[in-house]
């Protein structure tokens, strides 16, 4: 498992806030159909939640690949930094104490990654927003902030569905 730098969790509050604005449709338009607005962001926290699972603990492929990504991220968000604005690297951001997945929560994790590649090859207009999201979702998911403390009853969640799926006990 990758540790989070300062960096990855530069990267991943930046997403955020690129998709948080280009999202945002303006108070008088919110107001008026706030449903509709609301529900423009479902993609995005969909694959956001996806993209924290894939980062807790998940081995094989899809693990190597989570891990790839916020190695990456992190590197881009140190070099940005250091480049960028002129301060110093930082090391690892503080990561949470994650609870790892039990093995019908990593098979929930496959089922998700179907759907999450059904939905990118399907969806074109969607299908940025998934992206970003589970981008996203990668690099938050083993900081130290909210987004992080969101990945422990995700974790759970999965687990629960995976034993309640299988019915395993």
């Amino acid at each position: 498992m990758q540790i989070v730098t300062i960096g990855g969790v530069t990267v991943g509050l930046c997403i955020l806030g690129y998709f948080l604005t280009t999202w945002y449709p303006g108070r008088k338009p919110l107001q008026k159909d706030p449903v509709r607005h609301a529900a423009a962001l479902a993609p995005f926290l969909f694959a956001w939640a996806y993209g924290c699972l894939t980062i807790l603990g998940i081995g094989g492929l899809i693990g190597w690949i989570a891990d790839t990504a916020l190695w990456i991220s992190s590197w881009l968000g140190d070099v940005a930094l250091v480049w960028g604005v002129g301060t110093a690297a930082g090391q690892a951001a503080g990561g949470t104490v994650y609870l790892p997945l039990t093995q019908t929560g990593g098979a929930i994790v496959l089922i998700l990654t179907a759907v999450m590649v059904a939905i990118v090859k399907k969806s074109t207009k969607h299908g940025a927003a998934i992206k970003l999201g589970a981008w996203c979702g990668i690099c938050l998911g083993t900081s130290a902030g909210i987004a992080g403390f969101a990945a422990v009853p995700l974790a759970q969640a999965v687990n629960w569905l995976g034993q309640t799926v299988y019915g395993v006990l």
